[in-house]
């Protein structure tokens, strides 16, 4: 006798892939672009500060040009997100991508210090334009029921990707080197290793070519939406807002340094930093898969307070455990639930507006992240130069822990709010 199997909770798996199954065209198109430049980043991001200390320079530069990028982010936001409704989707997508590939072919071609302000300026300008239009994008491109499940799995494509980017990130200094007969841990091996980075950044542009435009949603937007939009739920963007302002402060102060923290705290070499960070990708894109799940049956401000509150004791060890067995672990585990409740924020905020001001709400949220970012690395940069990674370590672990508190304050008894999202024929031009 058949059985048929009803895709309910009975079935998670069969629900699971149902929700993939819906995802639309645009949508699908955008991971693809998603698997590639995750890749690119993930050998970027693991050797950009390696790069400029090989150069002859600090980690209190390192520090300011990452300052440098998050605070353009910060001050370009809000116009950027008007920028992005005239543009268009697509047309904000692509100039987000090429502008990031330029920048860090840039880098390789001209390591000057001047030059590298004037790069993380554009890279900041670039990592502005495509933050903002990601979240309405993936909303105008997704129905309710499969809308969670697309923003978390574009974010776990991501980090998975970067798994392999980090992994290959880790090691393609040395093949260089060795091609070259030249030191992998020199200048020339790392720049080698970036411009291909850009080349593969760019090939990932591609599939973005062949989004296709859909009709706009709502009216044209004034300029002065965001302040009109801000004056009249200044209490509702304080509280979306205000738990990742804080969070952006206390990440700020140590993660862009973590491939640094491990050298020089665990004197660890490039080919255990790049394997390290690969797992931790890994890990973190397996909890970013799971979390649509836990979304759809405990609720998304659940899953946000719950995983990032049991990531803080695992920061702690990873931040002072003396055994590097130890610290490695502790970050694959905090990775992991730290980051998983991202994206189910994300589309909880989107959820939370209606759609003609998602776009100057995702700006909002831009400029929040993008505060701590522009300030505190700086301010880390410093302190690790005097005093090492324990203050900035205890910074972000109080810091981690006021947004935590914000978001249950704030959220935890809240209602689910009805939506309000289009269906597919009213989604906005690209």
């Amino acid at each position: 006798m058949r059985i048929n199997l009803p895709s309910n909770s009975l079935h998670p798996l069969y629900d699971y892939l149902s929700k993939i199954k819906a995802f639309r065209p645009n949508a699908r198109l955008y991971l693809v672009n998603v698997i590639i430049s995750g890749i690119s980043m993930g050998v970027f991001r693991l050797l950009l500060n390696f790069y400029v200390l090989s150069l002859g320079f600090n980690e209190a530069l390192l520090g300011r040009l990452i300052t440098t990028s998050s605070l353009t982010s910060l001050i370009v936001a809000l116009p950027v997100g008007y920028l992005a409704d005239i543009l268009g989707r697509k047309r904000s997508l692509l100039a987000g991508g090429i502008l990031t590939s330029l920048s860090i072919a840039g880098m390789v071609i001209w390591p000057l210090v001047p030059v590298f302000y004037i790069l993380n300026v554009v890279s900041g300008f670039a990592q502005s334009l495509w933050g903002i239009t990601m979240s309405p994008f993936l909303m105008e491109n997704s129905g309710e029921k499969e809308r969670t499940y697309l923003f978390s799995i574009g974010l776990g494509l991501q980090t998975l990707s970067g798994f392999a980017g980090n992994w290959l990130g880790g090691y393609l200094p040395t093949w260089i080197g060795r091609q070259m007969d030249i030191s992998p841990t020199g200048s020339t091996a790392y720049g080698s290793a970036i411009g291909i980075v850009a080349l593969m950044f760019a090939t990932g542009l591609i599939p973005l070519f062949f989004l296709r435009p859909q009709r706009q949603e709502g009216g044209e937007r004034s300029i002065f939406a965001p302040i009109a939009y801000a004056a009249e739920h200044p209490g509702l963007l304080g509280k979306l807002v205000g738990p990742m302002f804080v969070t952006s402060l206390g990440a700020g102060l140590v993660m862009p340094f973590m491939n640094v923290f491990f050298r020089s705290v665990h004197n660890q070499p490039d080919q255990v930093i790049g394997t390290l960070f690969a797992w931790g990708s890994l890990a973190m894109g397996l909890g970013l898969l799971i979390a649509p799940v836990l979304a759809d049956r405990f609720g998304k401000i659940q899953v946000v307070v719950v995983t990032q509150g049991l990531s803080v004791p695992f920061l702690i060890l990873l931040g002072f455990a003396p055994f590097f067995w130890v610290s490695a672990a502790a970050y694959y585990v905090r990775l992991a639930l730290m980051n998983m409740s991202s994206p189910v924020y994300r589309t909880f905020v989107m959820e939370r507006v209606e759609p003609s001001a998602r776009a100057m709400v995702a700006s909002l949220t831009t400029m929040a992240w993008s505060f701590g970012w522009a300030f505190s690395p700086s301010l880390s940069g410093s302190l690790q130069v005097q005093y090492g990674f324990s203050i900035p370590f205890l910074g972000t672990i109080t810091l981690y822990t006021i947004a935590i508190t914000m978001y249950w304050l704030f959220f935890w008894k809240d209602k689910p709010v009805p939506q309000d999202s289009p269906e597919p024929s009213t989604t906005t031009t690209l």
